[in-house]
């Protein structure tokens, strides 16, 4: 892109069953979410390439349903295409990842840094026949009957702004403070039950951890009191399974009002800091 040529930032709205993708991260060798998006997006605003940023970016087999990204291109080529973009991107895109959205962003926008929070959710099965089929790409198999009281017992445990570094992999130089806004469970029918996991951000594995944790509890390998436990030791632990990932969605991204986007993501940026080491009220 030329140094001197006007750009607008773009915000897209992307959908994507993860089945069959290594995740969203652009891989040279292999197939991915952002790759396929990317080659895309050039191709429709005929481009040499483009670079997209993204609200959360999924392991290999997760999906999403409300993910958000955006990306810096040549004015004159959103002028030229933009009101015919998702037809089009409709056209070259595979089956499997779809653009529902995509518009020009307010002043301050960052897919990565501007949202308050990130909502998945888990579908999880405990029916003894194992998943219905039809829903294999969409919910996990978990062999034992789990008790969702229990669940949501030790659930609570770990609401609030901890530092997660026992349920994350750790990334150097990366922060594992997080604020956990919500974390419940409910059975919707017989055998299914759905969990929804929400934060201001997740660290690497941490969704599928917390996860891992929640259903020893719920089938009484373990006690309500020991995903508490391992939070407040602060230190990866190895007997915090992590869960699959069929059955886990990113099912909405919640940004600020456009005013506010712009200090939401500087506000972002900073790298926070627990009132002192370990403290995990």
């Amino acid at each position: 892109m030329d140094d001197n040529e006007t750009t607008v930032r773009i915000w897209l709205d992307i959908a994507y069953d993860g089945t069959d993708f290594s995740g969203w991260a652009r891989q040279p060798t292999r197939r991915t979410v952002q790759g396929e998006l990317e080659s895309g997006l050039a191709k429709v605003l005929r481009l040499p390439e483009v670079a997209l940023t993204c609200s959360g970016r999924t392991d290999a087999g997760v999906h999403a349903r409300g993910q958000a990204a955006h990306a810096d291109v040549p004015a004159e080529a959103w002028e030229r295409e933009g009101e015919a973009l998702l037809r089009r991107l409709a056209g070259v895109l595979p089956k499997d990842v779809r653009v529902s959205g995509a518009r020009v962003a307010p002043p301050g926008f960052d897919a990565r840094f501007s949202p308050l929070y990130r909502r998945y959710l888990y579908r999880v099965s405990d029916a003894p026949y194992g998943v219905d089929p039809l829903l294999r790409r969409d919910v996990l198999w978990h062999r034992n009957p789990v008790d969702v009281d229990r669940m949501n017992e030790a659930a609570a445990r770990l609401v609030g702004e901890h530092d997660f570094a026992a349920f994350c992999k750790k990334r150097e130089g990366a922060t594992t403070i997080r604020e956990l806004l919500r974390l419940e469970w409910e059975r919707v029918d017989t055998h299914l039950v759905h969990g929804t996991i929400q934060a201001d951000a997740f660290c690497h594995n941490m969704v599928r951890a917390l996860v891992g944790a929640l259903l020893a509890v719920g089938d009484g390998r373990r006690g309500p009191e020991w995903p508490g436990e391992v939070l407040g030791a602060a230190v990866r632990d190895s007997s915090v399974h992590v869960v699959g990932p069929q059955g886990l969605s990113l099912e909405e991204v919640r940004f600020p009002p456009p005013g506010e986007m712009a200090e939401r993501a500087r506000s972002t940026r900073r790298v926070r800091e627990l009132p002192c080491p370990g403290h995990t009220e």
